[in-house]
């Protein structure tokens, strides 16, 4: 059967080259992949450098892994500037990386793939933290001057002539921002004190409502048109300590769906949503909840080797801790499989604090 088969193929192949002449047959190849730039298809580590120190950087681990890793890239491809004081965030617009260092009141925008310099926002900032992009225009949420509780705003930002154009004013403590639907949700972590609430932007730029959620909310994800807000709740260190809450919010009404209060004491921080689970960090410990669950985790899925846990993401089965260690020296991050097996350690640079998937 074998035989027939092949000599089958050696008649059907005799055929088609004997209707052909040389010029009718044309042998095709797909277009060579172009990369974009050496930073392209990676993970852009944040590291926050030294309070007051202008020494904040941002290192890259190939998602090759881990065949590649460099730090200092900033620095690297632009030898004749500083990246400045104590960056905060990143954000991504099409080709462009936003890079928002709250000690230097700027934002640095940098091609995200190859890190080469485009242009630097200085006028219009004030403590700034968080960036997100939405009808056409960039958000930054600001803290105002220090402890001044009435001056919080959310500055919108022109992507033509990276101006900021106007203000919106919100309740204190304005972090953490997402766009969803042209719409902006605004995480108030606190600022110079504590706070509870997020704020609705519409796209006329006007707060539409504020969501009470749990004292200081930390993190922030959507998904299936929802909302989750993991709130720390108030330290101990404050004078009134509270509980921390995990909180669904449906976005079609902005109503509360589902609160979930942890045990007292506890104080959890850094949550991921990574195949449709949500993971979040107590201390070390790495909690995975499926979001139809009306009850936390008990059990971690595991418990990182981090000493001073700073930062925290998840990606493709993979888990990323920033370790700031003693808040003054590199940093380290740490990666690890689904199982919490510990895969690679890097040094990075001083207090890494986040994570940004450069696909």
């Amino acid at each position: 059967m074998k035989i027939n088969k092949l000599l089958g193929l050696g008649l059907l192949s005799a055929l088609f080259f004997a209707s052909c002449t040389d010029e009718e047959i044309v042998y095709k190849e797909g277009p060579a992949a172009v990369s974009k730039g050496a930073y392209e298809k990676g993970i852009l580590v944040l590291n926050e450098g030294n309070f007051g120190a202008p020494n904040a950087e941002v290192s890259y681990i190939s998602s090759e892994f881990p065949s590649l890793f460099q730090n200092t890239i900033f620095n690297a491809v632009n030898p004749t500037k500083v990246l400045g004081n104590t960056a905060q965030s990143i954000g991504f617009n099409g080709d462009l990386a936003y890079i928002v260092l709250n000690g230097s009141n700027k934002i640095e925008v940098v091609n995200r793939y190859t890190f080469e310099s485009v242009t630097t926002i200085q006028t219009g900032l004030q403590n700034p933290r968080y960036i997100a992009f939405a009808n056409g225009k960039g958000y930054v949420t600001n803290w105002g001057d220090a402890g001044v509780a009435t001056d919080d705003y959310v500055a919108v930002l022109n992507l033509t002539t990276n101006q900021i154009t106007g203000n919106i004013g919100v309740v204190e403590g304005p972090e953490q921002i997402i766009a969803y639907n042209n719409t902006l949700y605004v995480a108030h972590k606190g600022g110079y004190s504590f706070n509870d609430k997020i704020s609705v932007i519409n796209s006329s730029d006007v707060v539409q409502t504020t969501i009470t959620v749990g004292d200081v909310p930390s993190s922030m994800e959507v998904s299936n048109n929802e909302l989750y807000v993991l709130c720390s709740g108030k330290p101990a260190w404050s004078g009134t300590e509270t509980t921390a809450k995990l909180v669904k919010v449906n976005l079609a009404t902005n109503a509360l769906a589902q609160s979930l209060s942890f045990a007292a004491g506890e104080h959890p921080g850094y949550m991921d949503i990574e195949n449709g689970n949500i993971y979040y960090m107590k201390g070390k410990d790495v909690f995975k909840k499926d979001p139809a669950a009306a009850t936390l985790p008990t059990t971690p899925v595991f418990s990182a080797t981090a000493t001073t846990v700073y930062g925290f993401a998840a990606l493709n089965n993979k888990f990323y801790v920033g370790d700031a260690i003693n808040y003054t020296d590199n940093g380290k991050v740490t990666v690890y499989d689904t199982a919490g097996t510990l895969q690679k350690t890097y040094t990075v640079g001083v207090m890494p604090n986040g994570f940004y998937f450069n696909n």
